[in-house]
């Protein structure tokens, strides 16, 4: 990588930890692959701090190494070949001396799974000893189900003891120049973005040269390759039944987005699927959007399933319906598919995702007249989707938006479309009490616009062509 990219926040987080002058317990969880270890790691360059990684061996295994690890670090010959049964004589030696240290325990959720006690064994050495010393603590872990019930739930026996906590996501699409060191054109990133999120792992698997189609063939298609199985490998260390979640992924990456419709495409009961779907979205593998209009969105009719990550989007839209042709070596075949159908099958669709976020930065700049409350997409009677709407809390201001990602420049025509649309869309009772807000028209394009649309925007006022992303 060039540069360890984005992380600000969490990183000033972590610092102002660590400036604090009493004892301080972080505790950092996120999804695998998502630069966890390397915040950590950055972090921790010139501090004084201990970093141990958690195995899924028994908790004697892992104590084990923990003592070896605080042997080494303390420099005690005695400690190194030394019996000890207790998790409290290694914390107790490692913090004696009384400068500031950081010790990071890494993949956490290991040691809970290894002793379902451990949690509140942590609990009483923080409580009578960690809490007293100059000691900063941080726990992380990639299984969000096992930190939420170990570290972070009410029920935790850690619950309350934490002093911040970092939940690490992607990184967001205005950052993702940054991995690369060459400068790619903004069509470019978009393709690579659509197959990688801003999960830093799967970066590294595009920062090559040529084409997104063989870049694809060769970090995706091919089964020598990590990315092959990582759907497989994600959601096995996270749920039992694998097939049936790989199921409703499934049918909802083949275009079956409301709950009836995936049960439906199953051939189960609607009711048997709330509590995968649920665990889905608290796995942040799946999100449930609802028309930015709706007031209660989590008692709305309107909700639609939808997959929250790119790479999971893409797999399981193009890979895994053809496993079986690409385990028996017919890979050419897949990407021919994928050629024809992943702009219109999926990129368009991670171009709206990205207008979206764009619309905050644009507000945050002040470059859009108003302050957003709620920025989302749009559906409604009679077939009338909307990819962005901006709306203010007061009913007096609201933007829509048109994402176009076409080969040639975007003229006035997708602009009366737009007009059109919101027109219809503001006589929806669904916009009830934004019936005299003053309308912006926001239209995206990263291949430019005609000379008469941009001379209708310039006259106009109330249009704002966005030309990047």
């Amino acid at each position: 990588m060039k540069q360890f990219v984005d992380r600000h926040e969490d990183m000033a987080t972590l610092e102002e930890q660590y400036a604090a002058e009493e004892a301080s317990f972080v505790v950092i969880c996120g999804r695998r692959r998502v630069g966890k270890t390397a915040l950590i790691s950055k972090f921790l360059e010139g501090k004084r701090g201990l970093y141990f990684l958690a195995t899924e061996e028994s908790e004697e295994q892992n104590r084990t190494s923990f003592r070896q690890q605080v042997a080494a670090f303390v420099d005690d010959e005695v400690l190194a070949s030394a019996s000890v049964e207790s998790w409290d004589v290694l914390f107790d030696r490692l913090t004696q001396s009384g400068e500031r240290l950081v010790v990071a325990l890494d993949e956490f959720q290991y040691l809970g799974k290894a002793n379902a006690a451990f949690p509140s064994v942590f609990q009483r050495i923080w409580d009578t000893l960690l809490s007293k010393r100059n000691v900063m603590v941080i726990l992380c872990g990639s299984l969000i189900s096992l930190m939420m019930s170990q570290a972070l739930s009410y029920d935790s026996p850690l619950y309350g003891r934490r002093t911040a906590q970092i939940h690490m996501r992607q990184v967001p699409f205005r950052f993702y120049q940054d991995f690369f060191d060459r400068d790619l054109d903004q069509r470019q990133l978009l393709e690579r973005y659509s197959i990688t999120g801003g999960v830093p792992k799967y970066v590294e698997c595009f920062r090559g040269t040529g084409s997104i189609y063989q870049l694809i063939s060769k970090q995706v298609l091919n089964r020598n390759s990590f990315l092959f199985d990582e759907p497989n490998f994600l959601l096995s260390k996270e749920v039992v039944e694998v097939g049936t979640y790989f199921s409703i992924i499934k049918a909802i990456a083949a275009g079956n987005h409301r709950g009836g419709e995936v049960a439906a495409a199953m051939n189960v009961r609607q009711t048997s699927l709330t509590r995968y779907l649920r665990a889905l979205e608290g796995l942040e593998v799946l999100e449930r959007v609802v028309p930015v209009t709706e007031a209660n969105p989590e008692k709305s009719k309107k909700g639609l399933y939808r997959i929250k990550d790119n790479y999971l989007r893409f797999w399981f839209r193009f890979v895994f319906p053809n496993l079986g042709l690409l385990e028996t070596g017919h890979a050419d075949q897949v990407l021919a598919q994928i050629e024809r159908n992943l702009v219109d099958g999926h990129v368009v669709y991670v171009f709206e995702d990205v207008c979206r976020q764009k619309t905050w930065d644009l507000a945050a700049r002040g470059e859009l007249p108003f302050v957003p409350a709620r920025i989302g997409g749009w559906w409604g009677a009679g077939g009338v989707e909307l990819d962005v709407v901006a709306v203010d809390a007061e009913g007096a201001r609201v933007a829509f938006g048109e994402c176009k990602l076409w080969q040639g420049p975007v003229g006035e025509n997708v602009l009366a479309q737009l007009e059109e649309k919101a027109e219809r869309a503001l006589a929806d009772r669904s916009f009830k009490g934004y019936g005299e807000a003053r309308v912006t028209y926001l239209i995206f394009s990263l291949s430019g616009f005609t000379d008469g649309l941009r001379e209708a925007a310039e006259r106009r006022g109330d249009v704002l062509l966005v030309g990047s992303v």
